[in-house]
């Protein structure tokens, strides 16, 4: 992890496209502008991990779904 220093103001560049720059320091709280291209998701880490978790469970076979696939393929006598 590179960690930098920035004041008020000041802004880091990544890759030539996106932009972070501190707008405030209040105590514990900085408040940071992001500038990025429209195709850049940008999420706070709380929201991400929350949406990869609701992709791998809508991802995931439900048991019950499964075995009703299961007696489906087997047709109605089995």
């Amino acid at each position: 992890m590179l960690v930098l220093s920035r004041k008020k103001g000041e802004t880091i560049v990544i890759q030539d496209q996106i932009e972070l720059t501190i707008l405030s320091v209040e105590g514990d709280t900085v408040k940071v502008g992001i500038s990025a291209p429209k195709h850049v998701d940008i999420f706070r880490k709380e929201v991400y991990l929350s949406i990869q978790e609701a992709n791998r469970e809508s991802a995931a076979p439900q048991q019950s779904d499964l075995n009703a696939l299961i007696h489906r393929l087997r047709g109605p006598n089995n």
